[in-house]
């Protein structure tokens, strides 16, 4: 009698279909649109306007627009890059921090960049009550709190698909009002002719103007690969977020500088408060802080997942959104502020030695790493980061250039430098 072959089952699904522990299969990844709508609503962060706004009052406004687009094709250039690694290896970020710097390194990508989101998910949060309540007239806020960080958390608990929902409905309405009160605030200005008139305050300098529009999201940019990951191809996810990066930071910039020239007031969310459109202004600050915050709450889920070798992100969305809505009930998350700001030193130089080792050791591909093989600590990677570190410290310490930019570069050139040195060794112990 002859035996019937079995028929192999099929292969199960993944616990979570974001891939939290591995590469993004390529019948998985997204089109373009996907890609792009998902970076913009990332990339429409509040602090970036609130910022544009306080640098365009110490400048004519001619030097603010110059300015504004220095700072955003720095963004665009480092955020593209970062993006076209993960898009080429199908990696989050911390992912491939485990490939750069070791198992040990991977765990410090994780707390490092999960601990500072968890930080300013409650940050935010703890904003959305007090802008809502004074809209409102409430003096109770708390439920605020515990209301809106549920709901944040809901898209970034349904992974890429929820995020990308959202802000197919927020982009276009954030854009929308933007441009609107843009015009409006022309007019307060007295015209276009009114905003070049503007001479400014004077008191700070091209360096410090210009660390301070790339500062406000570097750190957060550094941790575009958990979006790009799921682009179609390394190059046209470099364009599609150098492009979108580039016009979306340009527009919070600018938008920024002119509601602070035209309304003294540089967040269009409380210009529409002083101008009584209180509905409106709702429907911005809803619109804009959940597109900050289903992002932070998803880079937390990842960062969880790999501190923990969990292969599903969900539980740690869940938990880092219950420590952030205590954080912000509590008042921690305000103390916390500038502790994480301080903290957003230590990230860029871990882009740095990400794009470092895959422009120049892997060549812009994919290493094929298996995941679980790398070692413990990988010397090179970590020096290079610690280097980087290091200058990017004594930078902001001693007030000098662009911390996070030096941070960047020296990283990203000490680690091919390293890993050439390291290979050297490696031959003549062989020789021996």
């Amino acid at each position: 009698m002859t035996a019937v072959p079995s028929t192999p089952a099929p292969p199960s699904p993944p616990v979570d279909r974001d891939y939290p522990l591995d590469r993004v299969p390529v019948a998985e990844r997204k089109g373009v649109a996907s890609v792009a709508v998902v970076i913009a609503g990332f990339g429409f962060f509040t602090p970036t306007m609130v910022t544009g706004g306080q640098v365009a009052v110490g400048f004519t406004f001619a030097q603010f627009l110059g300015l504004a687009l220095v700072a955003a094709l720095v963004l665009a250039c480092y955020i593209a890059t970062m993006g076209v690694a993960s898009a080429r290896t199908g990696l989050t970020t911390v992912l491939l921090a485990r490939l750069v710097l070791g198992k040990l390194g991977g765990k410090w990508a994780s707390v490092l960049l999960g601990g500072t989101q968890v930080g300013w998910y409650g940050i935010t949060i703890g904003v959305l009550a007090t802008l809502l309540g004074g809209a409102f007239g409430w003096d109770t806020t708390w439920p605020i709190v515990v209301v809106g960080g549920i709901a944040m958390a809901v898209t970034a608990y349904h992974g890429f698909k929820g995020i990308e929902l959202l802000s197919w409905l927020s982009v276009p309405l954030m854009t929308a009002l933007c441009v609107w009160i843009s015009f409006s605030a022309v007019n307060e200005a007295g015209g276009w002719a009114g905003l070049f008139d503007h001479v400014g305050t004077g008191g700070t300098s091209i360096g410090v103007a210009l660390t301070l529009m790339i500062g406000t999201f570097i750190s957060g940019g550094t941790q575009i690969g958990n979006w790009t990951r799921f682009a179609s191809g390394g190059r046209l996810a470099f364009v599609v977020t150098a492009c979108t990066i580039l016009v979306v930071q340009a527009a919070m910039f600018f938008f920024g500088g002119i509601g602070a020239v035209g309304y003294g007031e540089p967040d269009f969310a409380n210009v529409l408060l002083l101008m009584g459109s209180v509905g409106i202004a709702v429907l911005l600050i809803i619109s804009n802080l959940w597109t900050t915050n289903d992002n932070a709450a998803y880079a937390f889920g990842v960062a969880g997942a790999e501190l923990t070798g969990k292969p599903d992100k969900r539980p740690f969305v869940v938990g880092g959104v219950i420590i952030g809505i205590i954080m912000a009930i509590t008042g921690i998350a305000d103390a916390l502020t500038a502790f994480l700001t301080v903290l957003g030193v230590l990230i860029p130089p871990l882009g740095g030695v990400i794009i470092g080792t895959f422009v120049f050791v892997w060549k812009r591909k994919d290493p094929g790493t298996d995941l679980g093989s790398v070692p413990l600590v990988l010397w090179p990677g970590l020096l290079s980061y610690l280097g980087g570190t290091a200058v990017a410290i004594a930078g902001a310490t001693f007030d000098v250039g662009i911390p996070a930019v030096q941070g960047i570069v020296v990283a990203m050139l000490l680690a091919p430098a390293l890993r050439g040195l390291a290979g050297r060794g490696e031959h003549t112990q062989e020789g021996r």
